[in-house]
């Protein structure tokens, strides 16, 4: 089954094609980065007129990269929410019409699915319960899937997610946009014990996240640029490993994966792995390309909850006569 998925919740315009929800024939992005990075974060009107721009040539590139025709194209999916407004109304219009056109079904898929389903790419292997944590710009949340198409939601951020904490950071410290790679690099070069920052809710008995008073505490702590970009992230990242291992023993996880544009972090994969190794846990994260905004995990999230939901019909229906 192949799926020509597009993803435009936020500032990114992506394009790809997903086999049998794991295999990426082609995955293709336009970037708005630079655009953006004069303003110091996304602009919401300018994101929505770029992506109308780029949206129906980088489908039509795809097309013609994975050397293939509308009628090998099995269905379309397409990021209906969370996101930008205007942002997910291009992706959306676009994936109705093409649908309309080309007599395809369209599927619609949460975004946050779409990252967790990114650990699928590669026809990777999941054994459950899987905990997953996705971490962005805009969300910080923990799922627990005890079988594929089954989630529940089990903590999440009461504030600032972890990626819009280190954004504001970045600006704070005058390290440029955008700002997880620009604190992460910046880090490189400190060491502990020159600044100490708290870490935000990690004794408390729930597994929420809060990153505002983090943001605050950084405007009053003392000291240079590159001591306080790497308080920052060991905060962010211990606070973050903390709550993940802390449900996955919960729930006697097998399973550890994180997805989202944080879970490009280096230091927050190492911190996982090394977790996940102890626990003797396996650990999935998606490769970096995956792990930002795409269209290849809304294809394979497509994939697998059109699949699921047809399991559950055929059980209903089938199996029990």
């Amino acid at each position: 089954m192949r799926i020509l998925a597009i993803e435009s919740s936020c500032d990114d315009t992506a394009v790809a094609i997903v086999e049998n929800g794991r295999r990426v024939l082609v995955s293709l992005v336009a970037s708005q980065e630079k655009l953006h990075a004069k303003y110091g974060g996304v602009v919401p009107e300018v994101a929505s007129r770029q992506h109308l721009e780029a949206i129906y040539p980088l489908i039509e590139l795809a097309l013609r990269r994975a050397k293939l025709t509308p009628a090998k194209i099995d269905a379309l999916a397409v990021t209906t929410n969370p996101g930008l407004l205007g942002s997910l109304l291009v992706g959306v219009n676009a994936a109705k019409t093409l649908g309309y056109l080309w007599d395809k079904p369209v599927i619609g898929v949460n975004h946050l699915l779409g990252h967790i389903y990114a650990g699928w790419l590669g026809n990777i292997k999941i054994d459950y319960p899987l905990v997953s944590l996705v971490t962005s710009g805009g969300h910080s949340e923990i799922v627990l899937t005890r079988r594929d198409g089954e989630y529940k939601y089990v903590g999440g951020t009461r504030d600032d997610a972890a990626g819009e904490a280190f954004d504001k950071a970045a600006r704070l410290l005058e390290l440029g946009y955008p700002g997880g790679p620009a604190v992460a690099e910046a880090a490189l070069a400190g060491k502990a014990g020159k600044v100490k920052l708290p870490r935000p809710m990690i004794n408390e008995d729930n597994f929420d996240f809060s990153f505002s008073g983090l943001k605050t505490a950084l405007t009053r702590a003392q000291g240079d640029r590159v001591e306080l970009a790497y308080e920052f992230q060991e905060a962010v990242v211990e606070t973050l490993v903390h709550k993940l291992f802390s449900v996955a023993k919960k729930y006697k996880a097998k399973t550890i994966l994180i997805g989202g544009g944080v879970a490009a972090n280096e230091r927050l994969r190492e911190e996982v792995e090394k977790q996940a190794d102890s626990l003797g846990v396996k650990t999935v994260i998606p490769e970096f390309k995956y792990c930002t905004d795409n269209a290849a995990m809304i294809g394979a999230a497509a994939y697998h909850t059109r699949q699921s939901a047809r399991d559950k019909w055929y059980n209903a229906n089938v199996m029990t006569g």
